[in-house]
């Protein structure tokens, strides 16, 4: 407990800072064009990685959901134990017979008589093969249940991460969008003062149409960057006007794995901690017991108790009992009668018995099957996450070169727009309107690949980190810490700071680094 404190007020202070200004007023930001219509949205509300995912465990239906089956299947576990108690009836029983009866003898004659019992008696059916296996079988789907909590909690991580990321790569693209609009318009300025017979005004039109063209990448840009917050904000369950900028900048890496490790080292590890198999197999466990019940029901007898003292009997058994003739209710005194039986039960001579059991036996080898394809399920995933986390790593790493080689280009071309050279008679620029263009062009998709591919590089460490089954569960038990991967929790910014005016975060954007690697190395299942 005393461990778990800091990784506690560090929760807090993330969740105060997460939530701070929420609700404030709106601030008008200037259009691009005179001609659009004014968009005021509100003043953006700071978020870290770590206040995102801990507003989601918080926050999230399905985990809430799940907690709820929890509690029902504790609830079911608690009745299976109490049908070993007798139930316990409480009340009255008032009897009156009017007309012909026949006697023990066989006699019929006429009678007119009352009675009245008030009381209590027990009724219980003590089945030992239910008594045993019946909670035992509820215990295992509480075990079952529990593990898909945890699992829930697993699948929201992975899409608050997935969801959050994918808001940086918005970001990111935006900025990439805004420079590349910038450079289109300085493009155009200098086409314009180009003299006449160094450019045809052909050139000049393209460049326009390329400022054109980065206009509409904008608003492409931020139009991404707003559905992608819309599906963050589902995720937490905030108001969906709700407009967050996260403190981490776009070009931020995050490696919770050495992923250069073979993954067949992780498959056993995967398999072992699961939530998702755990879950199957608790339910294989109980469908066993389930099976050894009906097996064992015919041949071991039950204990049958219940009252008597009234007609029909079944209900009271003990307390005070009167009666007498026609309306007559006198000689009110003490009674008790029970009735005890042992009994063997043959449902439909033995078939029924025996139905059940082939029953039983299905679900048994169906539950098995299912466990089987989590199992492969859970090999594919892990798999699946560890290419994709090497093959984004490698991404990342050609983008930032290919980023900086674009830059370079662009910065080259421009440069040369106003510079001239001659050949022979003739004076003709060093880089002509239409290769500015195409520089522009690829600067613009280099950003993208860039921030698309770090991107994709979080999302498959976080993709990796589900796969596996929250490896920080291991770290408490110190006898497997030197069997597990080791993650590497530290959190990475590239030297490269493309257009760092237009993406550099807020000044307590320091935070970010110490955030995301407390949660890398202190969260908790």
């Amino acid at each position: 407990m005393r461990e778990r404190l800091p990784f506690r007020i560090f929760l807090v202070s993330s969740i105060l800072s997460g939530w701070c200004g929420l609700g404030t007023a709106c601030a008008q930001v200037p259009t691009a064009f005179a001609s659009s219509a004014v968009v005021v949205p509100t003043i953006p509300n700071p978020i870290n990685l770590a206040t995102a995912l801990q507003l989601a465990q918080a926050r999230s239906i399905d985990v809430q959901v799940a907690a709820e089956r929890v509690i029902a299947a504790s609830a079911q576990l608690d009745f299976a134990h109490s049908k070993q108690l007798p139930t316990i009836y409480l009340g009255g029983d008032y009897a009156r017979q009017d007309g012909r009866i026949q006697d023990i003898r066989g006699d019929v004659f006429n009678t007119s008589r009352s009675s009245l019992m008030a009381g209590a008696g027990p009724s219980a059916v003590f089945s030992p093969s239910d008594a045993i296996l019946a909670p035992l079988a509820s215990r295992q789907v509480l075990s079952a249940r529990e593990a898909d909590r945890r699992a829930t909690e697993n699948d929201i991580t992975l899409a608050v991460a997935e969801a959050y990321f994918t808001v940086q790569r918005a970001r990111g693209d935006l900025s990439g969008a805004l420079e590349s609009e910038e450079l289109a318009s300085s493009l155009v300025g200098k086409a314009e003062r180009l003299a006449a017979g160094l450019a045809s005004p052909v050139e000049v039109s393209r460049a326009k149409t390329e400022l054109s063209r980065r206009r509409q990448a904008v608003e492409s840009a931020r139009e991404r960057q707003e559905i992608a917050m819309a599906d963050l904000n589902r995720l937490l369950r905030l108001p969906q006007a709700t407009s967050l900028e996260p403190i981490e900048p776009p070009q931020l890496r995050v490696d919770l794995f050495d992923v250069l490790g073979p993954v067949d080292d992780l498959i056993p590890l995967a398999l072992m901690n699961r939530p998702e198999l755990a879950s199957q197999q608790s339910l294989v466990a109980a469908t066993i017991a389930r099976l050894k019940r009906e097996k064992l029901r015919p041949l071991i007898p039950s204990l049958v108790l219940r009252g008597n003292a009234t007609n029909p009997g079944g209900t009271l058994s003990t307390g005070m009992f009167g009666g007498g003739i026609n309306d007559d209710l006198s000689q009110f005194n003490w009674r008790n009668s029970v009735d005890v039986q042992v009994l063997w039960e043959l449902q439909g001579l033995g078939f029924g018995n025996r139905a059940t059991i082939k029953e039983k036996e299905a679900e048994n080898r169906q539950a098995m099957l299912e466990m089987l394809r989590v199992q492969d399920r859970v090999a594919s995933e892990v798999v699946q996450a560890h290419s994709q986390a090497t093959r984004a790593a490698r991404r990342a790493t050609l983008a930032e070169e290919g980023l900086k080689e674009a830059r370079e280009t662009v910065k080259t071309n421009l440069a040369g727009l106003n510079q001239t050279r001659r050949i022979g008679e003739m004076l003709v620029l060093v880089f002509r309107p239409q290769e500015v263009v195409s520089a522009v062009q690829a600067l613009d998709q280099a950003y993208r690949d860039y921030f698309g591919a770090i991107a994709d590089a979080n999302q498959a460490q976080f993709r990796l980190y589900r796969a596996l089954g929250h490896p920080a569960q291991c770290v408490l038990d110190r006898k497997a810490i030197a069997e597990w991967p080791s993650p590497a929790a530290k959190i990475t910014v590239p030297k490269l700071a493309p257009n760092e005016q237009m993406i550099q975060p807020a000044s307590h954007s320091a935070a970010a680094p110490q955030a995301a690697s407390q949660f890398a190395t202190d969260r908790r299942p």
